[in-house]
């Protein structure tokens, strides 16, 4: 069975030549190396300073974000930069109530007992503290929007990017899904057919910063050879 892809038949859509980039194979390795040295490093932080962050840093990485691959190349997201004080405030009260409602009633006490050594609770002072929140909706089919295909995968990917490329500005970030989201729709004035999916602080860590003593798992324990 031949690839159709593998043909010599000209495709019926418009291509470009690849331009790929041109790594010595004895160095690829250590590059992956080097990156994941870089990126070990990278937690999740609650504790912000009001420091201003650099210009231009989330233009940036938000493009960064948006190279990602995506269903039928659709891409199906919204990154809705918020940093106006009065907005974040209203930003944060929402969050914070639909948080004790979780904390409370919705979660199980298998998922009160998984959090317990991250030490979460319903107050999200990050959301005010932290000079920039990035909140990425999903879009779906809309009046001015297509259909889109793979969108959790998709938007999931373009997150994984935004966070590395901030990582490696030496910036601090948080992924906070509160939920129901809904309430984000107004606050960042979206329409109907964005989904809220992701609420992630920006900034530098506090000082007195402190994160949860945590150890990620062995290669072997997440790699499979077959």
């Amino acid at each position: 069975m031949v690839d159709s892809a593998s043909t010599t038949e000209a495709p019926s859509f418009a291509t470009v030549p690849l331009r790929p980039m041109s790594v010595p194979a004895q160095v690829a390795a250590e590059r992956c190396r080097d990156f994941h040295e870089v990126m070990a490093q990278r937690r999740t932080v609650r504790d912000y300073s009001t420091r201003p962050l650099p210009e231009g840093v989330l233009e940036w990485a938000i493009r960064t974000a948006a190279t990602a691959p995506s269903g039928a190349h659709v891409q199906p997201w919204r990154f809705v930069v918020v940093t106006d004080p009065e907005r974040k405030r209203r930003l944060r009260e929402a969050a914070e109530a639909e948080e004790r409602e979780f904390y409370a009633h919705r979660a199980s006490d298998e998922w009160l007992a998984a959090l317990a050594p991250i030490g979460t609770d319903w107050r999200k002072p990050f959301l005010e503290d932290a000079p920039a929140v990035i909140v990425v909706f999903e879009v779906h089919k809309g009046p001015n929007s297509p259909r889109p295909y793979y969108t959790k995968e998709s938007v999931g990917i373009a997150v994984g990017l935004l966070l590395a490329s901030l990582h490696q500005a030496g910036l601090a970030t948080l992924t906070h899904t509160p939920s129901p989201m809904r309430f984000l729709n107004e606050i960042c004035d979206r329409p109907q057919e964005e989904r809220a999916a992701y609420v992630i602080p920006v900034g530098y860590p506090a000082d007195d910063a402190r994160v949860p003593d945590l150890e990620r798992k062995a290669l072997d324990e997440v790699m499979v050879r077959l």
